[in-house]
């Protein structure tokens, strides 16, 4: 477990040191955005490594239901994690479309994994979202809301987060448990 802590907390800090040290984060230049990348991609390995070897210690068991409502969900998260970028109506909508993604993929996964080291990843990067937010809200306090989107981006969106879920449970079936 100690793994997963170590990656989630460097997760964090990676992606709030931008926040909370913006003078030391200018003074990096360009540089400091390679840096930021190796350290997230140091905090998924931890983080996938410490799952892995963390003991299996049960809290809950939601059953077969909670397979169908956790796939709906997380067709969802996908789409608003895809809205950030997309020319949709929603893009426009919500201030952190990618965190409020975030946020639906951790709870849903909570649906199906009610296990200690379950809440501690998941549980973990759901409240990394939620203060992320509260970060760049405080530090960004005037939100310039995205004007645009048409039903054309709307339909995009949709299609693109279909294949990408179709994607993504191929890949959860193949390498872990099937999500169906």
């Amino acid at each position: 477990m100690t793994l997963l802590v170590l990656g989630l907390a460097l997760w964090s800090v990676a992606h709030w040191f931008k926040r909370l040290a913006p003078a030391l984060r200018a003074k990096m230049g360009n540089g400091g955005k390679g840096l930021v990348a190796v350290l997230l991609l140091l905090a998924i390995w931890l983080m996938v490594r410490g799952y892995g070897q963390a003991p299996f210690q049960p809290l809950w068991d939601l059953g077969a239901p909670a397979r169908w409502l956790n796939n709906l969900l997380m067709l969802i998260a996908v789409a608003l994690m895809g809205a950030g970028k997309s020319k949709s109506r929603l893009r426009g909508l919500l201030r952190h479309p990618m965190l409020d993604g975030v946020i639906v993929w951790a709870f849903a996964h909570l649906l199906v994994n009610g296990d200690t080291a379950s809440v501690v990843l998941f549980g973990g990067l759901g409240a990394w979202a939620v203060i992320s937010m509260g970060l760049i809200n405080r530090a960004e306090p005037h939100w310039q809301r995205w004007h645009g989107g048409t039903m054309r981006g709307d339909l995009r969106l949709a299609a693109i987060s279909l294949v990408l879920f179709a994607v993504i449970t191929a890949i959860h079936g193949w390498i872990g448990p099937s999500p169906f």
